[in-house]
């Protein structure tokens, strides 16, 4: 019984040293000339959508070899749309037949070139 006061009296003391040894900081305020618009740091994300380039174009049988960056792929059946100088000039559907980061993907719509970027919108 005197061990469990004891203990519990000193679990007391660890709590209430605890708590008074931390104080709510007093918020920094700074003139809204300095902080800018919203006084906060900006959000950065990383871009995690799918890019490619074409990297073969066979125009008799309408598709395009895609060589996609390391640990991005898409799925088969997927539509992407080709970019050509920032103009989209056509799209592109994903096949099943792949090899390492190189994908076929026959063309829906618009015509293709080697070099062309392919996005996802």
């Amino acid at each position: 019984m005197k061990l469990r006061f004891c203990f519990s009296l000193l679990l007391a003391g660890f709590i209430a040293a605890g708590c008074a040894h931390h104080h709510a900081a007093a918020p920094k305020t700074q003139p809204a000339a300095t902080t800018g618009a919203t006084g906060s740091e900006p959000i950065v994300t990383p871009d995690t959508s799918l890019t490619a380039k074409v990297v073969r174009y066979n125009s008799v049988g309408r598709f395009v070899v895609l060589s996609f960056p390391v640990g991005q792929m898409p799925k088969a059946g997927q539509t992407l749309f080709l970019y050509r100088e920032g103009m989209k000039v056509g799209s592109v559907q994903i096949g099943p037949q792949h090899q390492d980061n190189d994908v076929v993907a026959d063309i829906m719509s618009g015509d293709a070139q080697v070099g062309d970027e392919v996005r996802e919108q």
